[in-house]
């Protein structure tokens, strides 16, 4: 009944009514008992919609989708290693709310705003007011784009750029489709999985009609944020012609088992979504009891390549800094695979 209740409002009052304090989040599930554990955050605070939470099991403290959105105190602990960019972003911005990383692409930050606050973005510490591309850098983002003919995609991220209005989206997509060289689009984005009405008639029906390939990315890290409910959206989104992937972040205590992983990409692909990346986590500050031991990241990624086909094992990368490309993970450290046969048996 709370799930129908939910998604019977329309993805922008999902949105106005995010749930924002930790009392009554931790009310909703029945773990007031919880509160002397978290703390609330000055900057980047909690921010999670409502038909996330109704995802969530009410009395358990350890729900994966909980513990991706709970302020944690360990968040105070600073540890070596882990910074506010930890991608050197702000270095590689020619134009404003531009990043261009990766050779044949270029990456739009049109929106700082997430409908989600997830407690180990790499960019909750990104300075996204002085990274807002303007009406008047519009025509700039064009210029530099044409101006480098291997550029033939463009990545609109933010923040998350299904937070923006159909008119602000649809702008920019019009813009976008104007430059000839552009054969692609690609939407990196966890609307559909926190609010899944935010895939509404009108942005699938402006999408099926891009003259460009429509790429989404999602970012699933759990099969629980996939209900029947998310799924059929999901399907909507690919009947459109959508191309659909996922990326996942390897969480440690959340979804780094094999017996979660499969999970996640068997229910990914009856939802008309491949598996793409898995991540191990950016080392942004204030997230490091996210982080996985890499020997263990390696060895749980050869028990899901003997569990599942080949198309449902995403690829397990990393990003490094100034580095043109995402890094694959070396599994074929002998050591790790020697620790990979102590596992199984």
């Amino acid at each position: 009944m709370i799930n129908h209740l939910i998604t019977q409002k329309n993805w922008q009052t999902q949105l106005s009514e995010a749930i924002t304090s930790v009392d009554e989040l931790l009310s909703i599930l029945q773990l007031e008992s919880l509160r002397a554990d978290v703390y609330v955050p000055k900057h980047f605070e909690l921010r999670v919609p409502r038909a996330f939470v109704a995802k969530m099991r009410a009395g358990d403290r350890n729900d994966p989708l909980l513990k991706q959105v709970l302020p944690d105190q360990r968040e105070l602990t600073k540890v070596t290693g882990y910074v506010a960019d930890p991608l050197s972003e702000n270095s590689q911005n020619p134009v404003k709310g531009m990043l261009h990383k990766y050779q044949s692409r270029v990456l739009l930050t049109i929106t700082g705003a997430c409908a989600i606050h997830c407690r180990y973005c790499f960019r909750q510490h990104f300075d996204y007011s002085a990274n807002m591309p303007t009406a008047n850098v519009k025509a700039q983002i064009v210029d530099y784009i044409t101006a480098h003919p291997e550029i033939n995609e463009v990545i609109l991220s933010g923040g998350d750029p299904l937070n923006v209005t159909n008119r602000r989206l649809f702008a920019w997509l019009d813009t976008l489709e104007a430059i000839p060289q552009l054969t692609t689009i690609r939407l990196h984005t966890r609307l559909p999985l926190v609010i899944p009405t935010r895939l509404d008639e009108a942005l699938l029906d402006r999408l099926s009609q891009s003259r460009c390939q429509i790429v989404m990315v999602i970012h699933c890290n759990h099969a629980n944020e996939i209900d029947a409910f998310t799924s059929a959206q999901l399907q909507r989104a690919q009947a459109s012609g959508i191309t659909l992937l996922n990326q996942a972040v390897l969480l440690a205590g959340i979804n780094d088992s094999v017996e979660v992983q499969a999970q996640l990409s068997q229910r990914l692909f009856a939802s008309g979504v491949l598996p793409y990346y898995l991540h191990v986590l950016d080392k942004v500050a204030g997230a490091a009891h996210f982080d996985s031991d890499e020997r263990l990241s390696v060895a749980l990624y050869w028990s899901m390549l003997a569990a599942l086909p080949g198309y449902l094992v995403p690829k397990l990368v990393r990003e490094v800094p100034n580095r043109p490309f995402k890094v694959p993970v070396n599994i074929y450290n002998d050591d790790e695979n020697r620790h990979y046969g102590r596992l199984k048996n």
